[in-house]
């Protein structure tokens, strides 16, 4: 059997039975294409299912933008906890809760608290950052291969402190960074400017900050359709769209069809990408997942002052707020709201990123012209994706990657190729699959 990806001169790698597979990816994220990108490389015939009338129009669609490998940390932290009960009270606080009668909701938060201490958080940062340093370069090759841009930038990330104890406590996170060979330095007051110039219009507000200098920025929206497009035109993936998908069919043991509005579809294996929604997926199989969606807001602001607005990422350590550069916009993204699956707008939600890019770059954009934008990041209780196998033979899944998902997406899809086609990972994927929830 010879596929197209074979005719363009791309190496293939046939799956464990002999001959390359017939994949059916549900998703069109970040996560979904790259997935279908790695598979198709490796041989398989891919097919890429979704709702929504084209590619990353869902969580995709408006992320801060920041491509963070260095910067993988989970949310579940040692101090979170007392945290989360000062934010309560503020108004421009990094997280929100919607009290609501939802069980899902109590059982993740307890989920979350049970990792905010020293021993699962080095654990989780290792995992994180494990996929994170091979998804930078995955997606620098990738870059090179297909030659598709995104108002990319490989300028770094610089995440600043605002306090004195912000910065002491920076260095656990710099012992993970040096364990995991990730370039970084610590940058004083006086530094800043070096780094991003804009900051030194700004005197005074931050007391130093963290340099990544290998980060990236870049808008997801774009890379997910143009690495479509390539999918399509050059590794013959099929993308069919408009179509929603309505529950797994199992039988003896192994997935026999998925039931969508247009049908049943069938495949050889099967690939859940579908973010926050990939519970309701798999739950009648036997399989919990304890992914939550944690709603986020971006901006996407004008440049109207290019030596005024930043020129790659920055991350408001105070108020977990992202600002990132793309050629003539600027994307700020932030707050992690617990509101379920509401998808409402929320003013106040706005005047908290509005007030700190204002804060930060107060002549780099026109606020008063930025798309508002909101979306539903797949949370995990431990901050880590979920990669792999399922007891399900032929089901496979990619999803929880919370705000790391364009972080994630190239070394996320390739891990999986290698795992589906039989290979021996190009990393250790111990502790990235569903398994890890039963221990």
């Amino acid at each position: 059997m010879r596929h197209r990806s074979q005719a363009q001169g791309h190496p293939t790698t046939e799956a464990k039975g002999g001959e390359p597979m017939k994949v059916l990816i549900l998703g069109s994220g970040v996560v979904g294409v790259t997935s279908a990108y790695y598979l198709a490389r490796q041989g398989h015939e891919v097919t890429v299912v979704d709702r929504q009338p084209s590619p990353a129009l869902e969580t995709s669609y408006g992320n801060a933008g920041q491509v963070s490998f260095g910067f993988s940390s989970p949310w579940a932290a040692p101090g979170i906890p007392q945290k989360a009960v000062k934010w309560m009270f503020q108004e421009h606080a990094p997280l929100k809760i919607q009290p609501k009668m939802d069980p899902t909701m109590a059982r993740f938060m307890m989920q979350m608290l049970g990792n905010c201490n020293p021993e699962r958080y080095a654990v989780n940062k290792e995992r994180m950052v494990r996929v994170a340093e091979h998804s930078r370069a995955c997606i620098n090759a990738l870059r090179e291969e297909t030659g598709i841009r995104y108002e990319d930038r490989q300028r770094g990330l610089l995440q600043l402190f605002r306090s004195d104890a912000q910065v002491e406590a920076v260095g656990k996170d710099m012992k993970v960074l040096e364990q995991c060979g990730v370039r970084h330095r610590l940058l004083g007051a006086d530094e800043l400017a070096a780094v991003e110039p804009a900051l030194a219009r700004v005197p005074g507000k931050f007391v130093g900050g963290l340099h990544l200098p290998d980060d990236q920025t870049g808008d997801c929206y774009l890379f997910t359709n143009r690495l479509a497009d390539h999918c399509r035109e050059r590794l013959g993936v099929e993308f069919r769209f408009n179509v929603e998908i309505q529950r797994l069919k199992r039988s003896a043991g192994r997935i026999e069809s998925v039931v969508t509005s247009e049908g049943e579809l069938t495949a050889d294996a099967y690939v859940v990408c579908l973010g926050s929604f990939s519970p309701f997926l798999v739950k009648d199989l036997g399989i919990r997942l304890p992914i939550y969606p944690v709603k986020g807001y971006s901006l996407t602001v004008p440049v109207t002052d290019d030596g005024g607005a930043p020129q790659s990422t920055v991350m408001d350590e105070t108020f977990k707020v992202a600002i990132s550069r793309f050629d003539d916009r600027i994307r700020v993204g932030g707050t992690a709201e617990l509101a379920s699956y509401d998808l409402s707008l929320l003013e106040k939600r706005r005047a908290t990123i509005s007030m700190v890019v204002r804060d930060v770059f107060p002549e780099g954009g026109d606020v008063a012209k930025a798309e508002f934008w909101t979306g539903l990041r797949p949370m995990t209780p431990d901050s880590t994706p979920i990669i792999g196998a399922t007891p399900v033979d032929n089901l496979w899944l990619n999803t929880g990657h919370g705000t790391l998902g364009w972080t994630m997406s190239c070394g996320s899809g390739q891990l999986l190729g290698d795992l589906m086609s039989g290979k021996a990972p190009a990393i250790d994927p111990s502790g990235l699959d569903v398994s890890r929830y039963a221990a």
